[in-house]
């Protein structure tokens, strides 16, 4: 086994304990990478304060890095290259969603950062808020060279979680988007819609009928029915930020023919795609870079809306990584 240092959190609180955490033996399809920085994800504090029940987990799934070691079978990928690793780091790769670039709707259930099972030896996934990561070949991504690491990171879950209804949705020049809520995954969302070409709008105030897509990125339960009265005919609510329960008025969506949807982050078709764009387009997250010893206040500050827009940690705090 490989050992390396990592932030875990093990009470359900914000306070995280410096832990080493074992990661498995290269096998021959996987990378070790060397984390240089993860963003701080509001799903990780849902995840901390216990949504799934899972108990104690080492949290990040959206980071920047670099590769230390290669297993025997891998071609796209050498020690020294820049990476960047999402939300889902397997899957069955058989499926009718794999076939299509869907490996985050997997029928079989994706490979999650953190706290997923293992496809291979069932042993629990932890995540990005650690020195080092193994991960499988086909679901780590080059990180272009114009790219800079730490505001490349978010990218990885915030932009992709936004990019993907952007793309099924069609928007382009002529679009109008609004964007409901200002932090990490929506001011991506305003980067990529206004570079799409879209009329974009931060949405401080109600306009009935007027968008063909809103992409509410709150993080709190609410409520939809403005949102979806300023949606045009035909228009479409993106929920982003809130994966709970919520309470919908089938009237909204009857009035204008509605329709209501949501994303899980993405598959690697669209991730990789993303990636280009980003690059092409000069687009980063506006981010605070903090010593990963600070992730108590970087957690702290989130809960409260104290960020503008993506804390990221910065893990060379921990020193490097040590092979086992």
């Amino acid at each position: 086994m490989r050992t390396t240092t990592g932030w875990m959190s093990t009470e359900g609180t914000t306070a995280l304990r410096r832990v080493r955490i074992e990661r498995r033996d290269l096998r021959d399809d996987d990378l070790a990478v060397r984390v240089d920085y993860c963003g701080v994800c509001h799903s990780d504090l849902h995840r901390i304060g216990g949504l799934l029940g899972e108990g104690a987990l080492v949290p990040g799934h959206e980071f920047t890095g670099t590769v230390t070691a290669v297993g025997a079978a891998v071609t796209a990928f050498s020690v020294g290259d820049r990476v960047a690793v999402g939300t889902v780091v397997d899957s069955c790769g058989v499926c009718e969603m794999c076939r299509i670039g869907q490996e985050n709707f997997c029928y079989e259930g994706p490979v999650t950062t953190y706290g997923g099972t293992d496809r291979v030896d069932g042993t629990r996934t932890q995540g990005g808020y650690s020195r080092e990561y193994v991960v499988r070949d086909q679901f780590a991504y080059h990180l272009p060279d114009g790219l800079d690491q730490a505001a490349a990171a978010p990218l990885m879950c915030a932009g992709i979680t936004v990019w993907e209804p952007l793309r099924t949705a069609g928007i382009g020049p002529g679009s109008r988007v609004a964007v409901a809520g200002l932090g990490g995954l929506g001011h991506l969302g305003v980067k990529l819609a206004a570079e799409l070409g879209a009329e974009v709008t931060a949405q401080t105030q109600r306009a009935r009928g007027r968008f063909d897509l809103i992409l509410d990125t709150i993080p709190v339960a609410h409520d939809l029915s403005p949102l979806l009265r300023m949606a045009a005919l035909d228009g479409t609510l993106a929920l982003l930020g809130y994966p709970l329960e919520q309470a919908v008025r089938i009237l909204d969506l009857v009035q204008g023919r509605k329709k209501l949807t949501s994303s899980g982050t993405g598959g690697r078709r669209h991730t990789a795609e993303l990636l280009d764009f980003c690059a092409g387009h000069a687009i980063t997250a506006d981010v605070e870079v903090l010593p990963s010893a600070r992730v108590q206040e970087a957690l702290d500050r989130l809960s409260r809306g104290d960020v503008r827009y993506r804390f990221v940690l910065d893990l060379s705090d921990l020193g490097q990584p040590a092979d086992g």
